[in-house]
């Protein structure tokens, strides 16, 4: 059996050989169609695409025919029977015949139920296949989460959980270990890396058992075609006894709708069907109300799906398809450029060398004697072969204009197969506190996930090349070992670890007193305290939305800049600008204000909010940002408990993300801007674009006076900080994210400095500017800073 799948390749047809020409795809670009292609259906591919696999894009020749019929009709409840039901009935019946064809069968052999996704229909697969609780539920290594998850499901009923290779289904199918009715899931393609896997699985394992129509074989066979069917036709009915289930995804085809999925059920297999506890609307043909008695409806479409179906989506699905066959012709086209693009993109990362030789991407797949579809996971490497973190690939990716996904994708067999994880190590991450899609990319130097592009109908050689082309520019040659000053134009023999002269200054005392709003510049000359936990009013409020334990962020919500503090030290109050509103005023007394306590998360860490209770104020920030949300606080850090010793289980220190204090200098922030300059094309905009100081968010701008300049970034060198005789520790560089490139007056997203910064300033693979500082000694109480204090440094 084992040989039998593994000779059975994807029913997708080979491709000639990919050729490029001065950058072209010629050998499958639609006969030459797919520049026009991308014009007049995809106008929207204003950056380089690579996410397919998430969602592809939809076309406009789609949405523009579902909105015209939605102007010319009226879609209706189904379940009702004047006019416009009956014609919603038709379209939704034509619809499943539609798709059948799509799949490469009719609704003859194949029943089609829709659900919400493709993850529902997993789901509902899982809930009426008649497993026996000796039974197996057996799951393959490259199956998603959704797949994954059945397990739980299973284990409710007492069945025996096994997770495989995909090599094992042979030995674990064999007539000879049957348990009783089991249910093998596994996808059709790998969404990590791509790998994809033979349909024939049904098959091979019902002539092993040799079924007829009175029986079915113990093994019942659910595939994941979500990823698969984007780019590779199925073919069902090739398949001889074909599949029990088949989940698909249509945004995953089409780009929309996004609210559709698909169980294709085989029809001989519906006899044997378990019955569905749960039934809602539209699911029985009658049931009574003091009794527990009901009569399922008799076609199993009907039966299955609950309640009435997406209606408006299934329209929509109509003329996805009718786009996809016009733009495409068929699905088979769509392979064969599919898989030219794959090749071509697969050969240009492998070719990525530093000039010492070595590999700039390690590729994960695509090697051997496996089929692998239009999906490429990889990591960067630096000169000396040292991973780089995938969250700051990301982050350059996207200034750069490059869309691409990074992570473990949802697929965990796959991210442990590929990099080398292993359970415990999975689960002593967890218990450090390291989750899914937060910051930590690199554990002991070690990728505890990956970089993945995918490509789509529409992609071309040109998206390809620009990712080549930004790879090489950010990561050639880059070395993640040493100082971040060994590494700048700088001779650091010149930078005395000695105290800085008395030149140097405070320029600038700025603190934000709503984390990731705007800041407020100290008055030139007035003494701020400095408290237990950092600046005075320094971040003593976050924004949250309802049932989050995250605070909002200006890279989430860039409008945030545009909320302007000021202090009223006299009223001891906060006042709030915005364009358009008047202004807010706020008491920082919280004597003065409704509070309830609740927790909020900062950067792994979790700390202490109170919600301040005030539909004034909510209804004024939600107003502002058009977005649903609420102030919060931390009271110790307002007026009567600014000075009050730390005595909680909570961090020393307000809302900020690292540290108390930020500092930057003046030279640093000038040497930015002059690499920024040099870097820049002639016609580039951006070189013109003033990136001054107050971009980094700092809390303290430091400037050189006379003729002793600190050099730029001197500061790293930095352990301890004397301003006017208060010292403050030196706690490490301040690790930059994209929120520095959002205009801290306009609000708008650029690309700099963070980019610049990316190529110029990274320490262990990580971007940094500035310094962060904590105050330390006991004499706080004591402790101010302002703009023209003396500062030296060690």
């Amino acid at each position: 059996l084992q040989k039998r799948l593994l000779a059975q390749q994807p029913a997708t047809p080979p491709p000639s050989p990919p050729a490029s020409t001065n950058g072209i795809l010629s050998a499958s670009d639609y006969n030459g169609r797919l520049d026009e292609i991308r014009r007049t259906e995809y106008p929207q591919l204003k950056t380089v695409f690579l996410d397919h696999t998430g969602s592809t894009v939809c076309a406009a020749s789609h949405i523009q025919a579902f909105a015209a019929e939605l102007m010319t009709q009226i879609p209706a409840n189904p379940h009702s029977r004047h006019v416009e039901s009956q014609w919603t009935q038709a379209r939704i019946d034509h619809a499943r015949d539609r798709l059948l064809a799509f799949a490469g069968t009719s609704a003859e052999r194949y029943a089609v139920v829709f659900t919400a996704n493709a993850t529902a229909a997993i789901r509902l697969a899982a809930e009426i296949t008649p497993i026996e609780q000796h039974g197996e539920f057996c799951y393959t290594r490259e199956s998603h989460t959704s797949v994954v998850g059945v397990r739980s499901l299973a284990a409710d009923q007492g069945v025996h959980l096994r997770p495989i290779e995909f090599t094992d289904i042979g030995e674990v199918t064999a007539p000879a270990r049957c348990r009783g009715t089991s249910l093998l899931a596994y996808p059709a393609q790998c969404n990590f890396s791509g790998q994809r896997f033979p349909l024939n699985v049904a098959d091979t394992v019902s002539k092993l058992y040799g079924s007829t129509s009175d029986t079915h074989v113990p093994w019942w066979v659910l595939v994941d075609a979500a990823a698969y069917a984007a780019s590779s036709p199925l073919r069902l009915d090739a398949h001889g006894a074909g599949p029990d289930f088949v989940a698909m995804s249509m945004y995953k085809i089409f780009g929309a709708p996004t609210g559709l999925g698909a169980l294709l059920i085989r029809r001989s297999s519906v006899p044997f069907l378990r019955t569905k506890r749960y039934f809602g609307g539209g699911t029985v043909a009658g049931l009574t109300f003091d009794q527990p008695w009901q009569v399922y409806r008799s076609d199993i479409e009907a039966r299955l799906e609950d309640g009435t179906v997406n209606f408006h989506d299934i329209i929509s699905l109509h003329h996805a398809l009718d786009a996809h066959a016009n733009i495409y012709d068929s699905i088979d086209m769509v392979a064969r450029h599919a898989r030219a693009v794959t090749e071509y993109a697969v050969r240009e990362l492998r070719a990525l060398r530093h000039r010492n030789g070595r590999l700039v991407c390690e590729v994960y797949g695509h090697t051997g004697e496996s089929v692998f579809g239009p999906t490429v996971a990889f990591s960067v490497k630096d000169r000396a072969g040292r991973y780089i973190g995938y969250m700051e690939v990301e982050r350059l990716a996207v200034m750069a204009g490059i869309s691409l996904r990074a992570g473990r994708f949802c697929n965990p067999g796959a991210a442990q197969k590929w990099l080398c994880l292993s359970a415990q190590e999975l689960m002593k991450h967890a218990s450090l506190g390291y989750v899914c899609g937060d910051d930590h990319d690199l554990v002991d130097d070690k990728p505890v996930g990956a970089l993945r592009v995918s490509f789509g109908a529409m992609t071309s050689i040109e998206d390809i090349d620009q990712l080549v082309k930004f790879l090489l520019y950010q990561f050639r040659d880059y070395n993640m070992s040493g100082s971040a000053i060994s590494r700048l134009p700088i001779d650091t023999m010149e930078i005395s670890p000695t105290a800085l002269s008395v030149n140097a200054q405070v320029d600038k005392v700025i603190i934000y007193p709503v984390k990731s709003c705007h800041g407020w510049t100290v008055p030139s000359g007035t003494s701020w305290p400095v408290t237990h936990h950092g600046l005075k009013y320094d971040r003593v409020f976050v924004l949250m939305r309802e049932h989050s334990l995250l605070p909002m962020q200006q890279k989430q919500v860039p409008n945030m800049a545009l909320i302007r503090p000021r202090v009223d030290i006299d009223k001891s109050t906060l006042v709030l600008d915005a364009p358009g509103h008047e202004s807010l005023e706020i008491s920082l007394r919280p004597e003065d204000l409704q509070l309830e306590t609740t927790e909020t998360q900062v950067c792994s860490t979790r700390v202490r909010a109170v919600r301040v209770r005030s539909d004034r104020i909510s209804l004024w920030l939600s107003s502002v940002l058009s977005v649903s949300c609420y102030l919060a606080c931390e009271p110790r850090l307002l007026e009567s408990g600014a000075n009050t010793p730390h005595n909680s289980c909570y961090p020393d220190k307000s809302f900020a993300n690292k540290a108390q204090i930020l500092m930057v200098t003046q030279e640093s922030s000038r040497q930015v801007e002059q690499w920024i300059a040099e870097d820049a094309a002639p016609d580039d905009a951006t070189s013109r674009i003033r990136v001054g100081p107050m971009q980094y968010r700092p809390n303290i701008i430091v400037k050189s006076l006379g003729a002793d300049m600190i050099k730029p970034f001197e500061e790293l060198k930095w352990t301890s900080v004397r301003v006017d005789g208060s010292t403050f520790a030196v706690a490490g560089p301040c690790r930059r994210c994209q929120m520095i490139s959002i205009d801290q007056e306009s609000a708008k997203k650029l690309k700099e400095p963070y980019a610049t910064l990316a190529r110029r300033m990274r320490v262990d693979g990580k971007v940094v500017f500035g310094i962060y500082l904590n105050a330390t000694g006991s004499l706080l109480s004591t402790t101010s800073i302002k703009s023209g204090a003396t500062i030296n440094a060690a």
